[in-house]
Parts: C-alpha cells; sequence; structure tokens
C-alpha cells in the first residue's frame, strides 16, 4: 500500500510538473484586436506577458501555455495608456495647498480607463517635488513621472505662480538632473504677466536636464505674442497643451482656421498636446481645426477635481470627443500610446514590444448615442465611446470591469482565505516594476 501510494505521488508530481513547464506565460490575452502603432501591429493577436514584460505577439498561442488566459474577443487591446497632463500631487499642507486641494490621488482612477502612467504636469516645483515622490510617487500603484514647474514652489496658487524670484531655471534644471527618467520636463502654467522670464527660464532648465517643456501659456499678452513663442522662444520636442483653448491665439480670428502661430510651431517640431482640462476645450476652435487637419499630437486630459466632474472626466471620454470629431480609433491610440512616450522621451512605454513592461488596456467601443460637453457647457452629440473592460500594468491585472481574468465561481461556498484567489490574478511572484 505505501508503494502504491509512493508512486501515485510521484505520478501527481510529475504531471503537475509537466502542466508547469507548458505554462510558458503568466498571462495570455487572446483573440482581441491589437492596436499598437509602434510596431504597425493592427489586427486580431494573442499577446503573452511573463515576469512583468510584454513576452510574444503573435497570431494564435493556446491557452494552455499560460498561467491564466484572457479571452477579449470583439474587443480592442492597445498598450497600456498614457496621460502626459495630469495632476496627482494630492493631499493638503503648506507645502503645497493649492495644488493638493485639487490634485488626484491617481490609483482610484488611472486604471479604470486603461491608464498605467501619467505625468503630473507641473503641479510640484524644484523646492517641494521631493515632498510629492515621497507622500504620493512612490505610494501608488499607477507609474508616475513628472514635470517641475518652474516655480519653485510648485502649483500653489496666483501669488506663487506670478512669482517672477521664484523662477529659477538653474535650480529646477539640477532637480531634475538628480531624478533622470522620473523628471521629464518643465512645465510653465498660469502666468498672467508680459514677461517672457517663466518661458526662458523653462527653456534653460531644459537644456541642462536635456528635458522637454510644457506650456500653459496663461493669460494671452500682446507683449509675448503666441506666435513668437512657437517661433522663438521653445524647442523642437517641446510641447504646447490646452492646443483648442482658442484662449491664447491658437485660432485664426478672423477666418476660423488654425493660426500661423500653430501652423509654424509644428514645422520647428513642437508638439501640440490636447490638455482638455475644465476651461481648455472648446469645440467651435477644435472642431474647424480638426477639419483643417491640426489635430493632436497627444492625448490628455489635466485631470483634477474639477475637470473630472465637468466636460472632461477622463481619458477615453476625451479620446470619443476626438473620434466624434473625425479622428479614427488607430489615430487616439497612437496619441494616447507611442506619441506620448516619445514626448516624453520613454521609448520603452506606449508599445507592445518584446520586453517592453506588460502594460496593456482591453478596449470596448460602444455604439449609440452619447453628449460630449466642453469647456462653455455646450454638447456635441457623438455614436461612438471607449469604455475600459480590463487593464494591466506591470503584468498584473489592476481593473476587470466584467470578471474577465476571475474564475467561475461554481455555487459554493468561498471562505476569505480562498477568496483572496479570485481577487488577485494567479501569477508567478512579483517583480519589481520598471523605475517611477
Amino acid at each position: 500500500m505505501r508503494n502504491k501510494f509512493l508512486v501515485q505521488s510521484v505520478l501527481l508530481l510529475a504531471s503537475c510538473v509537466a502542466v508547469a513547464n507548458a505554462q510558458h506565460y503568466d498571462l495570455i490575452v487572446q483573440h482581441g484586436h491589437v492596436i499598437d502603432p509602434k510596431n504597425g501591429i493592427d489586427g486580431v493577436m494573442d499577446v503573452a506577458v511573463l515576469d512583468g514584460k510584454i513576452a510574444k505577439v503573435a497570431k494564435s498561442i493556446a491557452a494552455s501555455e499560460a498561467v491564466k488566459a484572457v479571452d477579449a474577443t470583439g474587443l480592442y487591446v492597445t498598450p497600456g495608456l498614457i496621460d502626459i497632463h495630469a495632476h496627482v500631487y494630492a493631499g493638503t499642507g503648506e507645502r503645497n495647498s493649492y495644488a493638493g486641494d485639487n490634485s488626484l490621488y491617481p490609483d482610484g482612477y488611472t486604471f479604470r480607463v486603461g491608464v498605467t502612467t501619467v505625468v503630473d504636469a507641473g503641479s510640484s516645483g524644484w523646492r517641494s517635488f521631493e515632498d510629492f515622490k515621497d507622500r504620493v510617487i512612490d505610494r501608488s500603484h499607477t507609474r508616475i513621472l513628472a514635470m517641475l514647474n518652474i516655480v519653485g514652489a510648485g502649483m500653489r496658487g496666483a501669488k506663487y505662480e506670478q512669482n517672477l524670484d521664484d523662477m529659477d531655471g538653474e535650480a529646477t534644471g539640477k532637480m531634475a538632473l538628480k531624478y533622470p527618467g522620473l523628471i521629464v520636463g518643465i512645465k510653465s502654467a498660469h502666468f498672467e504677466g508680459p514677461e517672457w522670464k517663466p518661458y526662458e527660464q523653462a527653456v534653460i532648465a531644459g537644456n541642462i536636464a536635456k528635458v522637454p517643456v510644457m506650456i500653459d501659456y496663461g493669460s494671452n499678452r500682446k507683449e509675448r505674442p503666441l506666435y513668437d513663442l512657437l517661433s522663438k522662444v521653445l524647442r523642437p520636442g517641446d510641447i504646447y497643451t490646452h492646443m483648442y483653448s482658442g484662449l491664447r491665439g491658437e485660432q485664426d480670428a478672423t477666418t476660423g482656421k488654425t493660426s500661423e502661430a500653430l501652423k509654424i510651431g509644428r514645422k520647428r517640431g513642437i508638439y501640440f498636446d490636447v490638455g482638455h482640462g475644465g476651461g481648455s476645450f472648446n469645440w467651435t476652435v477644435a472642431a474647424p481645426l480638426v477639419k483643417e487637419g491640426f489635430i493632436p499630437d497627444s492625448i490628455s486630459t489635466d485631470i483634477h477635481i474639477t475637470s473630472m466632474n465637468a466636460g472632461m472626466k477622463d481619458q477615453l471620454n476625451v479620446a470619443s470627443k476626438m473620434m466624434t470629431l473625425g479622428l479614427s480609433l488607430q489615430e487616439v491610440v497612437k496619441e494616447m500610446t507611442s506619441n506620448p512616450a516619445k514626448e516624453i522621451q520613454h521609448p520603452e512605454l506606449g508599445n507592445l514590444t518584446e520586453g517592453s513592461p506588460a502594460d496593456i488596456a482591453v478596449l470596448r467601443l460602444e455604439t449609440g448615442k452619447f453628449g460630449f460637453v466642453d469647456m462653455n457647457n455646450t454638447v456635441y452629440p457623438g455614436t461612438k465611446k471607449l469604455a475600459c473592460e480590463l487593464t494591466v500594468h506591470d503584468g498584473k491585472v489592476v481593473y476587470d470591469l466584467n470578471g474577465l481574468s476571475a474564475d467561475p465561481w461554481d455555487g459554493k461556498v468561498v471562505t476569505p482565505a480562498q477568496a483572496k484567489r479570485f481577487t488577485t490574478m494567479h501569477v508567478r511572484p512579483e517583480k519589481p516594476s520598471v523605475a517611477h
């Protein structure tokens, strides 16, 4: 009897080893329509994940080769989305009261819409960045990168943001050099004065750290016309956000078409970003400019507690607006993946290349009657809208709307200890995430 039990145990162990050996991957997303602009993929494919990285993209990968297989039939599979204009320096305090009161902790909203990487656009400056890093960046699951505000105190409200004496390109550049790859740009925002100093100092910091500058151009001033900013001050590779606001000369006042300022900027290699926000997306500007062919390089939200509850809402809602204006699904995916990755100099993100971080968004394209609202509370009707079904970040399922990755309930009582396995993806031990 003992020998028989020993033989059975050996056979069972051998069977388990055989199954384990057959499972080459942690996760496979199968039968979805993959859109990966960087690699020119646009068709039904399977995507395999191993140890937090993309392991394989192929026409067919057997479900038996993975610990977990997800059926994405009828859905779109894209790289994890990148939002390069967000505000996530959340929490109040003397050092960041304005930004903290208006920002959002990212994990509560990013994964729900397929976003796996956000760039905080200037909520902190060189004086406050390390507090932001300690309290938010290092404690979040979302990959957070940052653009430093040229104002040393950061985005603390008008009194601070108009302080020319706290705009120090050298100090800002040195802080950016201290955290390469994490600080990915310099931001100037909300400046009301006639001086060029905020933009000139931002470029100094950008040159020191070799990172782009993003400009929210504040008030429109005749002393510093938009044409001069885009033709003389900014450099190729810098980013102009709020491109469809119409508040700073983006649209020709006479013809209603794209202004010469935007045209010269694009010709010089400056990137143009949506940066929707609560007051920076106007149908009267966006519709004619898109019709003329002036489309975004990147789609971003400028998300904060006001914009998310107004017309902006979230990343997929902004992308759906651009589709309503005539952009294709493939174009908006590119503007949320490989394009922003290029703008922030992180080419390992925004694609499904083998060896890249396993960030994946599984999206549903819904059809029906939808209403999209702009900064003026005017509504534009649409028939297509994107929704997120599943998000994978660093190889783990972090959001699953309809349980695509969950195990079926068999009608039996599940204990708390057993329940854990239903709410956690069956993967190998956790590997370190890519550096923030």
